[in-house]
């Protein structure tokens, strides 16, 4: 736990989200518990690299990230995550979001 990871000086929002309803996206990292998931222990690994799921609502933490609600199938439930957290799994989108990204850099 000690390689926290700062991005205070992202701000996503001043560009439109990478993924959109419904796409498939590919956890990029092993996630736990925070203690924002109910009936799981904190700490409990809730997803784990490599999980695929589909985006099912979009949202916003902190006025500066957005927070994709994925929906990993074959686990039953639905786990808020960041951006950075996330990777398409369709090859076509991936270009579509490094085009965005160079767009969205100031």
């Amino acid at each position: 736990m000690g390689d926290i990871a700062r991005d205070s000086d992202t701000n996503e929002l001043v560009g439109p989200p990478r993924f959109n309803y419904g796409d498939k996206v590919r956890s990029r990292k092993t996630v736990r518990n925070d203690g924002t998931f109910t009936g799981r222990e904190i700490g409990d690994v809730l997803v784990k690299k490599g999980d695929v799921g589909y985006v099912t609502s979009i949202g916003t933490f902190l006025q500066q990230f957005y927070i994709y609600g994925v929906d990993f199938v074959s686990h039953g439930y639905r786990v808020g995550m960041k951006t950075r957290e996330l990777e398409a799994v369709e090859p076509a989108l991936e270009a579509v979001q490094a085009e965005a990204d160079t767009q969205a850099q100031p």
